[in-house]
């Protein structure tokens, strides 16, 4: 006989406390749902812009042959994403410095087994796909730099200003050899975020933007690709900018609502558009609206995202949290103000949207680090934070 008084818990319910259970009503569903979307507006779009993208490639075949590669890609950045959000704060830290030490390792190895891609050093072949570690140096930075900086506030006697400023210094100098500008702009930005919410004095924050601009100074001078882009984006008419301005041509195209699914022509001539110009490939074949869409989407996850990172009680989560989807947000309105012509070219992808392995990943494992610093954990909010919608924080 069972106990008539005892609660009755339904598999999968608030009470249920399997893991997965636990995770489902902890997680925030919205923001998931988001990402989501986002991939699968990224494996829509990789349908409309392979057959166009093969043809740089007389190798390749099959039409679709991108298309089939990015649902694998997408595959693994989703089961990334849901697997690293199950974890707890401490098993976030230990990944992103397993990671981030990863990533600092094979940077250092690429000069001697990179392969070189337009005067590049990026990438590591390994077969049939290429791993480029910047994209999985960034989110674990900025996860590391957050916890060291919270542990520096501790007045313990951990240097953890120092530590960070050591592995940033690290990191950016391997992407300078490769060298990879635009990743240095995106992580340099994201890491002097999150130093200044880490709450350090102003004073630091000055000299910090100080060094920031004599550092771009120096990219500048000593760079010539980078003096190159600067001068076609100051100067077009003299400068060659066939790229951007097919993808410019390609966006004005597609008005408001497009040119329909499949009918566009401008993509055809847009080199890497199924990368850092998918964003001008949907303009141009849905219009204003998917435009916009696509902007909103990754402005609701940033904006969310960075609310519910501001109400964590703990410093570490709070920071690395908000400098997570702030790192999307940045990377996304790089891309996005590349395609409209706004900014020089930085060869930056759309998050979860473009085409590329790397990127895919390192967008799941960036999305599954934010969500799993989110969770409705007991304790893990301020008393009384209104998170949308109240709902009761499962016990341990």
């Amino acid at each position: 006989m069972t106990d008539a008084t005892a609660p009755y818990s339904h598999p999968f319910s608030r009470n249920d406390p399997s893991p997965i259970a636990q995770w489902f009503w902890t997680v925030d569903r919205t923001l998931l749902g988001a990402a989501l979307i986002l991939i699968g507006l990224g494996v829509a779009l990789s349908f409309a812009s392979s057959p166009a993208a093969i043809l740089a490639d007389e190798s390749i075949t099959d039409p679709f042959h991108y298309s089939w590669r990015m649902i694998v890609f997408s595959t693994g950045g989703i089961g990334a994403m849901l697997t690293l959000s199950l974890l707890s704060p401490r098993g976030v830290r230990r990944i992103a410095v397993l990671a981030l030490l990863g990533a600092i390792v094979v940077m250092a190895m690429l000069p001697f087994i990179g392969d070189t891609v337009k005067g590049a050093a990026r990438w590591v072949n390994l077969g049939p796909f290429s791993l480029q570690p910047s994209e999985f140096a960034k989110p674990s930075l900025i996860v590391f730099a957050a916890w060291m900086f919270a542990e520096g506030k501790k007045g313990q006697g951990v240097p953890g200003v120092s530590i960070a400023f050591g592995f940033y210094a690290v990191t950016v100098a391997l992407l300078l050899i490769q060298p990879d500008i635009g990743q240095t702009l995106l992580i340099t930005t994201t890491f002097m975020a999150v130093f200044f919410m880490a709450g350090v004095p102003l004073r630091w924050v000055a000299v910090l933007m100080g060094a920031f601009a004599a550092g771009m100074t120096a990219i500048y001078l000593l760079f010539p690709h980078v003096q190159s882009r600067v001068a076609k984006f100051v100067a077009p008419g003299i400068e060659d900018t066939h790229q951007i301005d097919r993808a410019s041509e390609a966006i004005r195209a597609g008005g408001l609502v497009g040119r329909g699914i499949g009918e566009g022509v401008m993509k055809r001539s847009v080199p890497d558009l199924h990368t850092d110009f998918i964003y001008s490939v949907g303009a141009e074949e849905f219009g204003l609206v998917l435009s916009l869409a696509m902007i909103a989407l990754y402005a609701f996850i940033v904006i969310r995202g960075m609310r519910r990172a501001m109400k964590l009680n703990d410093p570490f989560e709070q920071t690395a949290a908000a400098g997570l989807f702030m790192l999307i947000g940045l990377q996304a309105s790089i891309n996005v103000a590349v395609n409209l012509n706004l900014i020089p070219t930085k060869g930056m992808t759309l998050p979860f949207i473009s085409y590329g392995g790397s990127s895919m990943l390192a967008m799941g494992v960036t999305m599954g680090f934010a969500l799993a610093l989110t969770r409705r954990r007991p304790g893990a909010y301020e008393p009384g934070a209104s998170l949308t919608r109240p709902r009761r924080l499962l016990m341990s």
